[in-house]
């Protein structure tokens, strides 16, 4: 294994600076979440049933395509997620392959899966599971390691931030940052040390975001990388009240509120995107993910998918951008947030 010095691969989509770092990468990237699958049943947050033949597939088909990072997590699967992406990236050279991001800071018990995971940050387990991700990934650095959660075993944010610089220090990543953490937490993080990247949550269903991380993140150049852009595919214009009801049992979105209290709401948003996308002549999928690539502070977008076409359906979205009117035409449907 070689420890990456220069450039990511080669892409025709366009590309962005990813906060003060050295990476430039495309405004989507592929998320990796959905691929863990559930082939570890007991797992709470699967979507279901997944062929890893498949992951593979779609995986490569986004390389090809231009997409020039992942994004996965350890928790993601309980580390099957890591092991399929670092299949899929092993026979491309280090210089061809997609920058790789994963997520530490939750872990389980491999003795029982039935356990809940905990969000546990604290620099011992960090610095474990940095050298388990790399094993997974089969990589020799990281290109983005992230917290993936502010810690709830009591580890002060000062602590596990100075150990995620210490990880830096010892070049086995590349960059640092945080997933679903404050203001109040950034600033904490960035007087030790500049927090390189964050990981907020941001959608059209969801856009809290636009009104605090994401100023901040613009202000002090941390790229920030959303995530669940088409709220976990409820704007992809795939979905019916009849498709969720149908949902697997091992999917998590059976039991969530996006997709029962709120699921009429969202549907009428994702009907408003599906008329802004049919101006632009893409899918919904695209339009969707285009309209949280308007906003200021947001770097790039993650955009999951199992198969090969999926990806086809959303890539028009890194180089799409909606006008005033498409904005108009979303808030309209009750979304409360546009672009400056």
């Amino acid at each position: 294994m070689t420890r990456r010095t220069d450039p990511t691969m080669k892409t025709d989509l366009p590309v962005v600076t990813f906060g003060r770092t050295d990476l430039e990468i495309t405004r989507v990237g592929f998320g990796a979440w959905a691929i863990g699958g559930a082939r570890r049943g007991e797992w709470a947050n699967g979507w279901g049933a997944q062929d890893d033949d498949e992951s593979l597939a779609a995986i490569r088909h986004g390389i090809e395509r231009g997409v020039n990072w992942i994004d996965t997590a350890a928790i993601y699967g309980l580390g099957h997620s890591e092991e399929v992406v670092g299949r899929a990236i092993r026979d491309f050279a280090v210089e061809d392959r997609p920058y790789v991001f994963t997520k530490g800071g939750v872990v389980w018990d491999d003795d029982d899966h039935s356990t809940p995971s905990r969000k546990m940050a604290n620099p011992e387990s960090l610095k474990r599971e940095v050298d388990d991700s790399l094993r997974r990934l089969g990589v020799e650095q990281i290109d983005l390691y992230q917290v993936h959660w502010p810690t709830e075993d009591g580890t002060p944010i000062n602590d596990y931030w100075q150990a995620m610089l210490d990880i830096k220090a010892s070049g086995k990543v590349r960059a640092v940052g945080l997933s679903n953490h404050t203001v109040i937490q950034l600033e904490i993080a960035e007087g030790l040390g500049h927090v390189d990247s964050l990981q907020p949550k941001f959608s059209a269903i969801a856009p809290q975001s636009a009104s605090d991380v994401l100023p901040w993140c613009a202000a002090h150049e941390t790229a920030s990388i959303v995530y669940s852009p088409m709220g976990s595919g409820l704007l992809s214009g795939a979905f019916t009240a009849e498709r969720v009801a149908g949902l697997d049992d091992g999917d998590w979105r059976r039991s969530n509120d996006e997709f029962t209290i709120r699921l009429d709401q969202n549907l009428a948003i994702g009907a408003a995107l599906g008329r802004v996308a049919e101006r632009h002549d893409v899918s919904q999928a695209a339009a969707a993910v285009a309209w949280t690539l308007g906003f200021r502070g947001v770097t790039g977008a993650i955009v999951g998918a199992r198969r090969p076409d999926q990806i086809d359906g959303w890539l028009a979205a890194a180089s799409l951008e909606l006008t005033d009117e498409d904005y108009a035409e979303v808030r309209a449907a009750g979304v409360a947030a546009s672009p400056e």
